[in-house]
């Protein structure tokens, strides 16, 4: 897949307040390092916090008349606002991210996509405190009769690589005699599903609910308590960036900016989610 960016434009905080704390030169970008929190925050970009992402995700992250748009990308711009910089998405595939290679590579300072905090990427990379709280579901075609994963004995699970709904498939794939079928970005398994190139796939709850009020063809028959909250990710040992991705999300959670981005984004959801 082609990697795509887009810039969102933010005010920006005047320069000498945040000269003492923000050091954005490429040149100064060490990606292995360890920082401190309340130290010098080294950004890959100057002038910019650059975050990786997956497209299409929505409502966290997808295109919208040619911007970058989302849950997600509200909450980071709340914090390239707090740094005084711009907040720049960097399009690459969730592979990538979820193996912390977009870090090593130095692509992104921040990875906001919907990712579940777990031990596998913890190993990898350093999560903020968790955000956002979510399970796995099941997609299916309008009245297709398959109301569970015993439904699926001998027909094809649709999955998005590397996530936690493929875990969650591999995991019983034994058990219920399903095959998978693995496939690059939500949407494409989506379509699999709503025009019956697969019997079913499975991801998180939220997108999928998303999907469903606007292709009433498909519906969720299943949820799976999988007790997920999404985090955003940095570099492993990078405490000073993580100390302001915390300290900012606490801080719009408690004025009330956290819920006014989550009722735009989830008109129908009970704020606070």
């Amino acid at each position: 897949m082609a990697r795509r960016s887009s810039l969102r434009a933010l005010v920006l905080l005047p320069a000498v307040a945040l000269a003492a704390t923000v050091v954005s030169c490429a040149e100064e970008v060490n990606p292995g390092g360890d920082t401190e929190a309340g130290g010098e925050i080294s950004l890959v970009k100057e002038g910019k916090l650059v975050t990786c992402t997956h497209l299409p995700y929505p409502p966290f992250q997808f295109t919208e008349g040619g911007e970058t748009v989302g849950f997600d990308v509200e909450l980071v711009d709340l914090v390239a606002e707090e740094l005084g910089v711009e907040q720049e998405i960097f399009d690459t595939p969730f592979e990538g991210i979820e193996s912390g290679a977009a870090f090593e590579n130095g692509d992104c300072d921040v990875a906001a996509a919907a990712m579940t905090i777990n031990d596998k990427r913890k190993r990898v990379m350093d999560f903020s405190e968790g955000y956002f709280d979510a399970n796995q579901a099941l997609l299916v075609q309008k009245d297709s009769g398959i109301q569970s994963l015993e439904d699926l004995r001998g027909k094809e699970l649709g999955v998005q690589s590397a996530t936690t709904g493929e875990s969650y498939a591999m995991e019983h794939e034994e058990e219920f005699g399903y095959t998978l079928r693995q496939f690059e970005d939500l949407a494409l398994m989506q379509t699999a599903v709503k025009t019956g190139q697969i019997a079913a796939g499975i991801n998180d709850n939220t997108v999928l609910y998303e999907f469903v009020e606007g292709n009433p063809d498909t519906e969720v028959t299943e949820e799976f308590e999988t007790g997920e909250q999404y985090g955003i990710g940095m570099r492993k040992g990078n405490g000073a960036l993580k100390a302001k991705v915390d300290e900012v999300l606490a801080a719009a959670r408690e004025d009330g900016r956290y819920d006014a981005i989550y009722e735009k984004w989830f008109p129908q959801a009970q704020t606070g989610n």
